[in-house]
């Protein structure tokens, strides 16, 4: 039992240092690096195109001599539009502040039976195009950015008088007629460089005083219009700026 005893702590006493050199023998492994998340940048030019539709809103009033006769009706202008924008953003954190200049075309076209000579006159307003000017703040979620927007609107008008029962043109005015406009929308950058989004816009157009002249330039009626806007486009833009930074 002895010699065995002795035996065993003979064998121990060879074996442990050789363990112990495989243990030192390990290599160090090193932490793998932090995983860096892309976050989209907003920050940049971006032009682009738009398309929607549009409804111009408009109620005349009568004014021989500057004096108001009454109202002569209103109704609403509809139609498509599309155009262009162009623009910069710059991004401070999740906020978003930008300039915009956006023009379209479009075809708002809309009348009513003239209320004071039912079935003698029809009053007709039309949009050809309009432009917006426009600063923006915003809210960013990563590549979604919800803004909102203001600034000044111009629309290019055209107010008709026709005949009722020949459809025969009695009398019209053209302007070129200045406003303010609201707005919000939502954009998405579905790709490094390109964003998709809708808005909706609202624009204020002051009251004006036209004078309608027949198509051999004589006095036909002065009138009094009021006229508000509502738009609704889809928007797509390509936009400059290194749109990803990494973040930890």
């Amino acid at each position: 039992m002895k010699k065995f005893l002795l035996g065993t702590v003979a064998l121990l006493a060879f074996a442990a240092p050789a363990a112990a050199a495989d243990l030192a023998a390990r290599p160090y492994t090193k932490a793998p690096p932090p995983v860096l998340a892309p976050v989209y940048d907003w920050t940049g030019f971006y032009i682009g195109v738009n398309g929607g539709w549009g409804s111009s809103h408009n109620c005349w009033d009568q004014t021989p001599g500057g004096v108001s006769i009454g109202s002569d009706g209103c109704h609403d202008a509809t139609g498509g539009t599309a155009g262009g924008q162009i623009g910069y953003r710059w991004q401070a954190g999740t906020w978003v502040f930008g300039l915009e200049a956006q023009g379209n075309w479009a075809d708002f076209k809309g009348s009513n039976n003239a209320a004071l000579f039912p079935g003698i006159f029809n009053n007709q307003s039309k949009i050809d195009a309009f432009g917006l000017f426009t600063g923006q703040i915003g809210y960013a979620i990563n590549n979604v950015l919800l803004y909102a927007k203001g600034g000044a609107a111009v629309t290019d008008n055209r107010y008709n008088t026709y005949f009722t029962p020949t459809g025969v043109l009695a009398g019209s005015a053209d302007d070129t007629r200045w406003g303010a406009s609201v707005g919000a929308g939502i954009e998405v950058g579905f790709a490094p460089n390109w964003t998709a989004g809708i808005e909706y816009d609202h624009l204020f157009m002051e009251d004006h005083n036209y004078t309608l002249r027949t198509p051999a330039g004589a006095l036909f009626s002065t009138i009094r219009e009021r006229q508000d806007v509502d738009l609704v486009t889809v928007r797509v833009n390509y936009k400059w700026g290194g749109p990803v930074v990494a973040k930890y």
